[in-house]
């Protein structure tokens, strides 16, 4: 049976010459299992080196003491005045160098050509003296100064923002969170691009499990190349085909301290503004820092106006096709006659009418986000006043509508957390196209398929809508109403920390 196998393949199946090649070089590659590690154990030598980074046009390879010694880096990632003026004279001018070297604790000597590979390539200089091999830390890499975030911005609180520089997003971290406690585990991330990646948690305060949990997720990724965060949460979500985001990120360090000391696990990434933290709830979304910088009233109050906000942006407009389509005695009898003479004009049902002004939106959203800031604004406002008022006398809407999309376009802006409004804003399309089809009943019918959905997810491990179900009526003083800090004396039950008392008030 076989042998007719192979003949039948070997009449109908052309053998691509590429595969053959491909196939003989990953035999002749199995047929010796030891090459990677051979190659590794090769000993570290200058034309290894410059091997390695051949057609490198950025790479930098300068020759001192009649070729004795070698300095090599990448320009873009050092010092070089500091390696130029404070570590190269007093090498060059020293009567013995490799002394010199052995005796400065800034040298680090390596012995593996790949450490001394890695080191380069991660900023470091390295020095080869009669094959003595060192690496000197000058790494100076390009990055923007702290600034304000500018998608979660506050009125009152702190202004800082994480930068896409990782060490000082910590520096960031550590001066809120001054406690030996605070642990920081680096892990790397991408099969090609090794980016760094950090878990912080607080001894004593996190749930060593969903520590543990993260780390091994991480550890488990297995990809080519990862960018920013929002990729790495994807990778590691517990439901990834979720509209959903499972993991809170924000690029504010006060928002990060505060959850650390809840008892969550936080991670970092090298090159991205944004971190995460984990266990997420579903209602943590609706949560801004300055709720903690107002009087407890006045946090209470916008907390409840953020929950208003969603049920406006998803419901709203879904609503306007229904009551006009199928449920016309849900109108009041004075605003029947205005919203008939309105719509009179126009020749498309609800449904398309509605479609056709919320993808108006997105499209003058979008057109906003990625034009400068200023030209942005200026489309943003003219485009959204024009376009509407010319749909309206070109009798391609009516006035009702126009109001409804505006005021669920404005109510998705309420909402803090930018990815968590994205969501909402693409569930909108969904309800306004059952709503269409049924009326109430498909309205209807999307909500509670939102909320089973919601019900179902989870956040490693732990219930997404915590507090609600399970249910724990404490952790609502924090979640649906901003109270007093006398009265919000325990950390969330979703972090699980033994550690269950954050706040002990003397009055």
């Amino acid at each position: 049976m076989g042998k007719w196998k192979e003949r039948l393949k070997s009449i109908f199946i052309e053998e691509d010459p590429l595969t053959s090649i491909n196939d003989s070089e990953k035999d002749s590659e199995t047929d010796s299992p030891n090459t990677l590690q051979s190659v590794e154990q090769q000993p570290l030598t200058l034309q290894h080196i410059l091997d390695q980074f051949d057609d490198s046009a950025d790479f930098v390879h300068n020759a001192y003491l009649g070729d004795r010694m070698h300095v090599m880096y990448f320009s873009h990632l050092v010092n070089e005045d500091r390696l130029e003026r404070d570590c190269l004279p007093p090498l060059i001018q020293s009567e013995n160098p490799l002394k010199h070297l052995e005796a400065q604790s800034m040298y680090k000597p390596v012995s593996a050509p790949k450490q001394c590979v890695e080191g380069i390539l991660s900023g470091m200089a390295a020095i080869i003296f009669d094959h003595h091999a060192f690496l000197l830390d000058v790494i100076y890499p390009a990055s923007r100064t702290v600034a304000e975030s500018e998608t979660e911005t506050v009125i009152i609180g702190p202004h800082e923002a994480f930068t896409e520089q990782a060490y000082t997003n910590l520096s960031l971290i550590r001066k809120r969170v001054q406690s030996s406690h605070l642990k920081v585990i680096k892990l790397a991330v991408g099969e090609v691009t090794k980016s760094d990646v950090y878990v912080l948690y607080i001894k004593d305060i996190a749930n060593p499990k969903f520590t543990k949990d993260v780390i091994k997720r991480i550890q488990d990724v297995e990809i080519d190349a990862i960018h920013d965060t929002n990729m790495l949460i994807q990778c590691i979500d517990d439901h990834p085909r979720s509209v959903f985001s499972q993991f809170l990120t924000t690029e504010r360090p006060d928002t990060i301290a505060s959850k650390l000391v809840s008892g969550r696990i936080v991670c970092l990434m090298d090159g991205s503004p944004t971190a995460f933290s984990a266990p997420s709830s579903f209602f943590e979304f609706f949560s801004s820092s300055d709720d903690y910088y107002q009087r407890w009233s006045i946090g209470t109050a916008t907390l409840l106006l953020r929950f208003q906000a969603l049920i406006i942006t998803l419901v709203l407009t879904a609503l306007y096709v229904s009551v006009t389509s199928f449920h016309y005695e849900m109108i009041p009898e004075n605003l029947i006659l205005t919203l008939t003479e309105s719509r009179s004009k126009v020749p498309f049902p609800p449904i398309f009418e509605a479609l056709l002004m919320e993808t108006t939106i997105e499209l003058l959203r979008e057109a906003g986000a990625r034009l400068p800031t200023k030209i942005g604004q200026t489309i943003g406002i003219v485009g959204g006043i024009v376009i509407g008022q010319a749909a309206v006398q070109a009798g391609l809407t009516s006035n009702i509508l126009i109001i409804a999309v505006a005021s669920s376009a404005i109510a998705s802006f309420v909402i803090p957390n930018y990815v968590m409004s994205a969501s909402f804003r693409l569930l909108r399309f969904l309800l306004i196209i059952l709503a269409g089809l049924w009326g109430n009943l498909g309205l209807a019918i999307g909500m509670a398929w939102i909320v089973i959905h919601l019900s179902g997810l989870t956040s490693i491990g732990t219930s997404y809508l915590s507090p609600v179900a399970p249910f724990e009526p404490y952790d609502w003083r924090d979640v649906f109403l901003r109270m007093p800090f006398s009265m919000l004396g325990r950390r969330p039950s979703q972090a699980r920390s033994k550690n269950k008392v954050k706040l002990k008030m003397r009055r």
